[in-house]
Order: C-alpha cells, then sequence, then structure tokens
C-alpha cells in the first residue's frame, strides 16, 4: 500500500516536472488566447456581432465561457498548472544546477567523460609541463584561468566562464510565475468595464461584468467626438475628446484630452480605451427643404429622429435612421443620408433615402414632395472600454 502510494507520488512529481507538459501549456495558452483576439469580450461586446451569431452558437460560447475568457475557469486552470509545473521544475533541477556552479567537479574522469554529449580526442606533441603551460595560457587568455588539478600522475584543467548565469533561466521561470501571479490578482481584484458617453454629457459609473455597475469616484465628460472614413467608407480614426472631472470641475492636465485607438487615457489607475461609437438616440436635428412638385415656396424642415413632423398639406414625416456615410452600404455614393417616412391621407407611407451630396436624386424618384438633406446636428457617442488592473505593483 506504501509502496503504490510513493509510486502514484513519484508518477505525480514526474508529471509536473515533465519539459512536455510544459511545453503542451504553453501551446494551449497561445491558442485559447487566440479566442480571446478572435471573440469580443464582455462587459464591451457589440450588439452587432450578440445578432449575428446563431442561438446554438451564442448559448455554446456563453457556456465555454468564451465572452469572458481570462476569467474562466479553465483559463485559469491552465495558469495554475504551468505555475507549478515551472516551480516543479525550478526544484527538481535547481540544486544540480546549484551544485555544479558552486562545487563544479575539477576531475575529468570516465565517469563525467560519459555524461557529456559533445567531447573530443586531440594528440598534442610535447611534454608534459610545457604543454600544461601553454594550455593553461591559451585557456587564461581566450576563455577563463583554468584551475589545475594533479591526480595519480594526470594534469586536469577546469575552466567555465560567468558560471552563474546557469542560474538565468531560475530567473525567467520566476518572472513568468510573477507575471502569472499578477494576472490571477488582475483576474479577482481588477476588471474592465464598459461606458458609453454621448457628446456634451459625463459619466461617473461604468457597466462591469453581469452587468454590475462600478463607480469611478469620479466623472468623464466628452466634450466632442468625430470620426473620420477611407474612400471604402470604412472608418479611418474616431477619436473621443475627454475631460475628468472631479466635484463637477475639471482636473487640472486633464482637460480636452485626445482618446483613439491605442492611445488611451489613464486616471486614478482607471485607463480608458477607445472601443467604439455611435449615433446618440437622444438630441440632434436633421434638417431638410421640402417643395411641392408642381411648384411653389421651398419649406424649412426640422425633425429629431423618430419625432412625426407636420407638413403642409396635412401630410407628416419621420426620420427612420440615418448615416454619416452612406457608402457602405451604397458603394456608389457617399457621404450623410437619412431615411425618411412621409404619411399623405388616403395613401400609404412613402419611405425613400434622401442624400444629402447627392441632392438631385430625390427629384428622380418621382414623389409628390421634392426634399434636400441639408445636413444635422446628430450628436455622437462614444463607446470606452474602462480598465483597472490591480497586478500592475506586483508585475513592476
Amino acid at each position: 500500500m506504501t509502496t503504490q502510494k510513493q509510486g502514484f507520488l513519484q508518477s505525480l512529481w514526474d508529471f509536473f516536472c515533465s519539459l512536455k507538459l510544459s511545453i503542451s501549456l504553453l501551446i494551449g495558452l497561445a491558442l485559447v488566447s487566440i479566442i480571446g483576439t478572435v471573440i469580443p469580450q464582455a462587459p464591451s461586446i457589440p450588439e452587432e456581432y450578440i445578432r449575428s451569431l446563431s442561438q446554438t452558437k451564442l448559448q455554446l460560447y456563453d457556456k465555454l465561457g468564451f465572452f469572458d475568457m481570462y476569467h474562466s475557469w479553465w483559463f485559469i486552470l491552465l495558469l495554475y498548472l504551468l505555475t507549478v509545473n515551472l516551480v516543479a521544475c525550478s526544484i527538481k533541477r535547481l540544486p544540480r544546477v546549484w551544485k555544479i556552479v558552486s562545487e563544479p567537479n575539477l576531475i575529468f574522469d570516465e565517469g563525467l567523460e560519459r555524461s557529456l554529449s559533445l567531447t573530443r580526442d586531440l594528440k598534442l606533441k610535447g611534454d608534459t609541463a610545457s604543454l600544461k603551460d601553454k594550455l593553461t595560457g591559451f585557456l587564461a587568455s581566450e576563455f577563463a584561468a583554468p584551475v589545475v588539478t594533479e591526480q595519480n600522475g594526470e594534469i586536469h584543467l577546469f575552466a567555465q566562464k560567468t558560471p552563474w548565469c546557469r542560474l538565468g533561466v531560475y530567473v525567467v521561470h520566476l518572472s513568468i510565475i510573477i507575471i502569472f501571479i499578477g494576472a490571477l490578482i488582475g483576474s479577482f481584484f481588477g476588471y474592465k468595464a464598459y461606458v458609453q458617453i454621448v457628446e456634451g454629457s459625463s459619466v461617473s459609473a461604468a457597466q462591469g461584468r453581469n452587468n454590475k455597475m462600478v463607480d469611478l469616484g469620479f466623472a468623464v465628460k466628452l466634450e466632442k467626438f468625430s470620426v473620420s472614413f477611407y474612400n471604402t467608407g470604412a472608418p479611418k480614426e474616431f477619436k473621443s475628446i475627454l475631460t475628468v472631472l472631479e466635484n463637477g470641475q475639471p482636473v487640472p492636465g486633464y482637460i480636452n484630452i485626445p482618446v483613439v485607438v491605442n492611445d488611451p487615457l489613464t486616471y486614478k489607475g482607471f485607463t480608458f480605451y477607445q472601443s467604439s461609437y455611435g449615433p446618440a438616440s437622444e438630441g440632434g436635428t436633421f434638417y431638410f427643404t421640402m417643395r411641392e412638385r408642381k411648384g411653389g415656396a421651398q419649406v424649412r424642415v426640422a425633425a429629431h429622429q423618430g419625432d412625426m413632423v407636420q407638413l403642409p398639406g396635412g401630410r407628416t414625416m419621420r426620420v427612420v435612421e440615418s448615416t454619416q456615410d452612406v457608402s457602405p452600404v451604397i458603394p456608389q455614393l457617399s457621404g450623410p443620408a437619412a431615411r425618411v417616412e412621409v404619411h399623405t391621407p388616403g395613401k400609404q407611407p412613402e419611405s425613400f433615402i434622401v442624400f444629402r451630396n447627392y441632392p438631385e436624386l430625390d427629384a428622380e424618384r418621382g414623389g409628390d414632395l421634392i426634399f434636400t438633406y441639408d445636413g444635422s446636428d446628430e450628436k455622437f457617442y462614444t463607446g470606452l472600454q474602462v480598465a483597472k488592473d490591480s497586478a500592475v505593483p506586483s508585475w513592476w
């Protein structure tokens, strides 16, 4: 019974000391980290991405923890296993390495020779004393001063350079373990949250995991948001101008700070990363010029998205949706556009798109009313990922 127990413990110890386990765990961590890169992580998961998944795939990803992978039990288990593996390997190999460093074998006997994989025999002419002096001088000038030991009529020369460098691997092991400990501290005591701020407004709390609100202890105001596009219609750069507020007052040094992708804002341990953007659901006015096809004076119309606006002749209209650049949907066109829905008594509602850069297109539509889209003062929101990592001091 005792023998079986010792055999099991020895097998378990050998398993955790295995280099194959180290390689397998490192490859496993690298592969699963790809999941966290490809699949958006909570709490800043775009709604468009959620809608693009089937219900089966959505439930599978949720059960496997793919939406919060770096806090999942299986990812943390991999970190634990690799940490134990590194500690076990270090404990097993350190005594032998330490002995080599502190008490090197000065005698090159048959046992030592058999343990070495790289050996070579050389035949030199000369007497023993002169050869000893020549080899001693050669090693001292080219490598390191040797220790000369004479035993049983044989002369052994031992030289080693910077022997303490053999311990460098344990510094690397310790560094990795510290990083893993920091990752676990960050996992349990730090967090990532998400916040949306509409232009001109401020927030003092962010939405964390499981929709839990996190109090920041200060406020962040979005002064202005801007976005530029490539010719293809893809966003080129979106930028938030942020101001940090304490007790309602701007904090010196943190006023009108530009935040773009890969250039975050950090304040009191919180880091704000540019994550997303979009049109605000409230605020913003759309401006149109309308005229009857049969003739008559032009009428200026101002409307909020979704609100019904009265038009001449008993008609009403509302702005259904809008975009700052229509080219991703209609590649042949570009610039701002708005979908308008017009209600005429006794007729079916008419829905159509008005393009700001192409005012002549609405006349070709053939409707009783001709619209020109004059633009909008539509407000945007910025989506910021908020991160606070309690492990940074331990990493340093």
